[in-house]
């Protein structure tokens, strides 16, 4: 599949032809592409604003998408922030868990339509797992403050994500209603968190270690170290992983904060857009390695492509007005991007 590239999040747009952008900040949008030939130049890029929902402040956040093109984020809403489900041109609102403070967000779904993330609750914050209508709490990890985040659900419903825990905020993995505490890597500051978790049970993210923050693969009970970047501060995150087990993430480097693809035990750097403060940050890779995510270069943010060694600009190819902006990361919270798989 191939004509839904990703669900992004715009931190700002304008546009010179067509409807545009009626939200200046943070609009959900759909951008979508008709691929003629292997070449990304070839490929029409169109975007879709995916509207907001009723009575909000005008903005909303889209953070996954799935094969079947079903988008989930969050929008204002006209009792908060909310997490929403998109599809087929409706946006519907997912509610909350009872007791809480009119506020939840939607970070992942799979290819069942099984949708995952936070939402405030009577006892804090909790994440959750909606299906058939219906928004469950998954509870969090024993001796903590009440506060747990659901990242990613593969499509068996095993969901990854972060709990504070009696030691700290953990990584964890939910299957079968159990949550599972996933640790850290040795030497670190009790501190881990899991943003993705393919079909195979493998789980990447980033640990607090020895030697600084680092991305982790998580498998058969082992959480393994993946490194960085030669001539970096120590500091890598991994925030992607297809079927193959191919990861993606950033990582300190000689030269900046350098996007990654990590393969049978290597850590590659990704090709940079020309200029700016060297910053790329890959956010998901698909089953045929396309990585999609952001890249600062001499004209700013740019939403970026990375295929066969090659990074597109995705603000140049043909079919798209206007200039696309992904946020920057504000501590461990982020806004993804999904290509197809």
């Amino acid at each position: 599949m191939f004509n839904k590239i990703a669900a992004i999040t715009s931190m700002a747009a304008t546009a010179s032809a067509g409807r545009g952008w009626s939200k200046s900040l943070g609009a959900a949008a759909l951008f979508s592409a008709s691929v003629c030939a292997t070449s990304t130049a070839s490929a029409q890029w169109t975007i879709t604003d995916l509207g907001d929902l009723p009575g909000g402040i005008n903005e909303s956040y889209a953070s996954y998408i799935n094969n079947s093109g079903q988008v989930v984020g969050n929008s204002g809403a006209a009792t908060g922030q909310r997490a929403f489900l998109w599809q087929n041109g409706v946006m519907t609102d997912l509610g909350d868990l009872p007791g809480g403070g009119d506020g939840s967000v939607a970070m992942g779904i799979n290819n069942a339509g099984q949708v995952v993330g936070y939402s405030s609750a009577a006892t804090g914050y909790r994440a959750f797992l909606w299906q058939n209508g219906v928004m469950t709490d998954l509870g969090d990890l024993p001796g903590g403050s009440d506060y747990s985040e659901a990242s990613s659900i593969n499509d068996s419903g095993q969901v990854v994500g972060r709990s504070v825990a009696a030691t700290g905020v953990r990584a964890f993995l939910w299957q079968n209603g159990v949550m599972t505490n996933l640790g850290d890597l040795p030497g670190g500051r009790n501190n881990s968190n899991a943003w993705r978790i393919n079909n195979s049970g493998q789980v990447v993210g980033d640990s607090s270690a020895a030697t600084g923050i680092r991305a982790f693969l998580w498998q058969n009970d082992v959480m393994t170290n993946l490194g960085d970047l030669p001539g970096g501060l120590d500091i890598s995150q991994a925030f992607g992983i297809n079927n193959a087990g191919q990861v993606v993430g950033y990582s300190g480097a000689a030269t900046g904060n350098r996007g990654f693809i990590w393969q049978n035990g290597v850590m590659t750097e990704l090709a940079h857009l020309p200029g700016g403060t060297l910053s790329d940050i890959p956010l998901d890779i698909n089953n045929s390695g396309q990585v999609i995510g952001y890249s600062q270069a001499a004209a700013g943010l740019s939403a970026v492509l990375w295929q066969n060694g090659i990074m597109t600009d995705l603000n140049t190819v043909s079919g798209v007005a206007g200039t696309v902006r992904f946020p920057t990361f504000i501590g461990y919270r982020r806004s993804a991007v999904k290509p197809p798989y």
